[in-house]
C-alpha cells in the first residue's frame, strides 16, 4: 500500500482550521501533486482489477423448433485490464473524485449449452472496450486524528462487449449473443465497483489506521502530528491541519499556550506545500525547558589551563559591582 499512501500523505494547506483548533503545522497538495498520486494509485488499481474473478452465470433461451435451451458460462478469467486515461480532482465539501475512461479488458472462459437430447461445450474469448469508472472518495478524520477514507459513490459503464465462441454449435450462439453480451456487461459493471469499494474498506482504510500519529524524538520529547479536523477539499487542492505539538515522553500535559492562527497566500504552482507555526517550536522549547535539558553547567575544570581567566570570583571581580 505504499503507492496508495502517496495519494493521501499530508494533503494540506495553511489556513485557519474550520473546527476552531489551530494547527502547529500544515501543508497542501495541489492538482499537480494529486496528479502524481493518481498515477501511482491507478497503477495499483489496474493490478487489482486484473485479478478479478467473475462469477459463473447461466440462463436459458428459446429457439424455434428446438425449444428451450439452457446455457452456462464459467471459469471466467481476466487476461488483461488496461486503464488508458484517468483524471483525479478534488471535490469541494467531499474529497476526491477519480475518473477513468476508455479502459479495456480481455477475458477467457468456458461455455456449455444443454438440452435433453443434445449437449455441447467449448471456450470463448471476450473483449470489453469503452469502460468508464467514476469513484468519489470522502476524506475524513477519526477520533484518533488519523485520516479516514470511505467510498461515497462508484459507477461503471461499458459501451462495447464482443464475445467469440468456439465449438461445434457456435452457430447456436448467434441466436442469443445479444443476451449473453448484456449479461457480461452487467456482471462486469457490478464487479468493478465491488472491487473498488472492497479495496478502499478492506485494504486502504486498515492501512491508514495502522499509520502512527506520534513519533519519539528522543528520551525527552515526542511529537504529535495527528489531524485536528477533517481534511478540507477545495476546487484547487485538499487541505489538512495537523497538531504539530511536542510533548513530554514521560509525562504528557497540555501546552501552557494555544497555537496561533495560520494563513498563507493562495498558491497552487507547486505539488506540495508545508508550513510550521511558532507553536511547533515553542512547544519544543517548553518540553525541553521543563525537563531541564536546556540547562548546561560550566565549571572551572572545564576551562583550559592556559586561559588566564578562571571561573572564580577573582577573575570576575572587575565586573562585579561593589
Amino acid at each position: 500500500m505504499s503507492k496508495a499512501s502517496l495519494l493521501l500523505l499530508w494533503l494540506c494547506c495553511l489556513v485557519p482550521s474550520p473546527q476552531g483548533i489551530n494547527p502547529g503545522f500544515v501543508g497542501r497538495i495541489s492538482k499537480k501533486g494529486l496528479d502524481y498520486a493518481r498515477q501511482q494509485g491507478v497503477a495499483a488499481l489496474q493490478e487489482t482489477l486484473a485479478t478479478i474473478t467473475l462469477p459463473e452465470f447461466s440462463g436459458s433461451f428459446r429457439v424455434k423448433v428446438i425449444g428451450k435451451v439452457n446455457y452456462k458460462f464459467y471459469s471466467l478469467n481476466i487476461r488483461k485490464f488496461e486503464l488508458f486515461h484517468s483524471v483525479i480532482e478534488s471535490v469541494p465539501g467531499k474529497g476526491l473524485r477519480v475518473s477513468i475512461s476508455n479502459a479495456a479488458a480481455e477475458l477467457t472462459g468456458r461455455w456449455e449449452v444443454k438440452k435433453r437430447w443434445f449437449k455441447d461445450h467449448g471456450s470463448f474469448d471476450l473483449k470489453v472496450e469503452g469502460i468508464s469508472i467514476s469513484v468519489d472518495l470522502k476524506l475524513d478524520s477519526d477520533a484518533t486524528g488519523r485520516l479516514a477514507v470511505t467510498t461515497l459513490d462508484c459507477s461503471t459503464r461499458i459501451s462495447s462487449v464482443d464475445i467469440h465462441i468456439s465449438g461445434s454449435l457456435d452457430w447456436l450462439y448467434n441466436l442469443f449473443h445479444n443476451a449473453i453480451e448484456s449479461a457480461f456487461r452487467r456482471a462486469m459493471e457490478d464487479k468493478v465497483c465491488e472491487i473498488v469499494r472492497s479495496s478502499v474498506s478492506s485494504r486502504l482504510q486498515p492501512y491508514l489506521q495502522s499509520l502512527p500519529v506520534t513519533a519519539s524524538i528522543d528520551r525527552t520529547a515526542s511529537i504529535d502530528y495527528s489531524l485536528v479536523g477533517p481534511p478540507v477539499a477545495t476546487s484547487d487542492c485538499v487541505d489538512l491541519d495537523l497538531k504539530g505539538e511536542f510533548f513530554s515522553t514521560t509525562h504528557r500535559s497540555p501546552a501552557p499556550f494555544p497555537p496561533p492562527a495560520l494563513a498563507l497566500p493562495v498558491d497552487h504552482d507547486r505539488m506540495i506545500y508545508f508550513g510550521i507555526s511558532t507553536y511547533f517550536f515553542n512547544t519544543a522549547g517548553n518540553v525541553y525547558y521543563r525537563a531541564e535539558s536546556l540547562t548546561f553547567w560550566v565549571t572551572d575544570n572545564m576551562v583550559p589551563k592556559e586561559f588566564k581567566i578562571r571561573l572564580n570570583t577573582t577573575s570576575f571581580e572587575p565586573f562585579i559591582p561593589q
